[in-house]
């Protein structure tokens, strides 16, 4: 359910290097580190930052949120304070019912001042139900047994894991909120539905009654509309599954490449997205013209890691969407000292976001802020210091102080757009 709290906004906010839509942005310590006023600017900051704010069981987060002393929580939120975006989605937060733990962590910890940084106040909230822990009643992973985190909606252990939550300097239309929680797999036109690969028969790993019972989305997909000026952005959140953790069949990559996919056939609309239906019973697209935000963990980079061929490219490659490519100085240093699979990777470290397991998947880009071309992009980054930077102690190497993911962040201008 969405969730509002009311307080003074706080106007600081970090200087950043400039850039044209297009062109990529490298994250400067030695300017970001330090908040400064935009004094007369008309930029929104746009950011995306997958917060490992998760916990083992339901109730964890609430307990760890209620005092102000939680290590990681104060380190999560001062990451945010140093950057301050004016809207910020948290992936892997859990969800709670009527918004207790997203209450608590703005109250307990980005109103309180982090090492010395400003205090950030975000007077809008909104945070609703994650198909992650919700049984189903099958036995999707097809193990032989029914129930557990892998029989899930969504890989979870319980409802409401892995969440996400939306925090808003600017006004939330709550009424105008569409969600696809509920959205089917089977719905879309050409779903990558997986092959049992035992069998002869084809798309066949998911029963038919499996298939009307599992959604699309592993968690959910939003449509938060958010004024700026008397403009409306549309912030469009989610968080794909993580393409691994499956076998042959390939059910979690083909899952993360269509809940990719969901996107840019609901931003192009028209008849390609006249599939569509939200949770509400409305259906279709987005008109051509809106402005919008696509943000969140997509679990997919262009050309390294373990999803899908093409899967991100289906954002990227849309003529709607740019592509501010956002990048930072500490990933290619991290890239380079931490080696294994990095130093195979084809893409340009620059444009890292998530530090994973060097034996494994190594540093990839995951996160993204993609605004559409019907807004200006002012600047770009990633927050990820080099070491013996300002704020480095925050991103750090396993175990990480805060998560594996870096927060990302894109500015748009708006006309007649104005901070408050």
């Amino acid at each position: 359910m969405p969730t509002a709290c009311s307080a003074a906004v706080f106007a600081a906010a970090l200087v950043v290097v400039g850039a044209p839509a297009g062109s990529a942005v490298a994250y400067d310590d030695s300017r970001s580190v330090i908040a400064e006023t935009r004094a007369g600017k008309q930029d929104v900051r746009f950011a995306t930052y997958n917060a490992s704010l998760n916990r083992a069981a339901a109730g964890d987060l609430v307990r760890d949120l209620s005092t102000p002393a939680n290590t990681q929580a104060r380190a999560i939120a001062e990451v945010i304070q140093i950057n301050r975006p004016d809207v910020v989605l948290l992936n892997e937060f859990d969800y709670v019912a009527g918004g207790r733990a997203a209450d608590l962590f703005s109250q307990n910890y980005l109103r309180v001042g982090q090492n010395g940084k400003a205090p950030v106040d975000y007077p809008y909230v909104y945070t609703a139900p994650s198909n992650t822990g919700v049984p189903s009643g099958f036995d999707l992973n097809n193990d032989g047994r029914v129930g557990g985190a892998d029989d899930a909606l969504g890989f979870g252990t319980f409802e409401g894991q892995y969440g996400m939550v939306v925090y808003s300097r600017y006004p939330i239309r709550t009424e105008a909120v569409r969600t696809f929680q509920n959205f089917l797999w089977k719905d879309m036109p050409g779903a990558l539905l997986p092959d049992n690969p035992a069998t002869e028969a084809a798309d066949d790993w998911y029963s038919t009654d499996e298939l009307a019972a599992l959604p699309l989305s592993s968690k959910s997909h939003w449509d938060i509309p958010v004024e700026v000026g008397g403009r409306t952005v549309h912030v469009l959140a989610s968080h794909p599954t993580p393409p691994v953790f499956d076998g042959q069949e390939d059910r979690n990559g083909r899952r993360n490449s269509d809940e990719i996919r969901f996107w840019s056939d609901y931003v192009t609309g028209g008849p390609g997205a006249s599939y569509i239906y939200d949770d509400d019973g409305g259906t279709g697209g987005m008109n051509r013209g809106e402005r919008f935000v696509v943000m969140g963990d997509q679990n997919s980079d262009p050309l390294d890691g373990d999803s899908r061929l093409g899967s991100i490219d289906q954002l990227l490659g849309n003529k709607l969407i740019q592509d501010p490519l956002p990048s930072s100085n500490g990933a290619v240093e991290a890239s380079a000292l931490q080696g294994g699979a990095n130093a195979m990777h084809r893409g340009d470290p620059r444009f890292d976001t998530a530090d994973f397991e060097d034996r494994d998947a190594g540093n990839i880009r995951a996160d993204y802020v993609l605004p559409s071309r019907t807004l200006k992009v002012a600047a770009a980054g990633v927050f990820w210091p080099r070491a013996g930077s300002p704020g480095a102690e925050l991103t750090g190497i396993f175990p990480f102080p805060t998560s594996d993911h870096r927060l990302v962040f894109v500015d748009v201008t708006l006309s007649g757009g104005k901070l408050r």
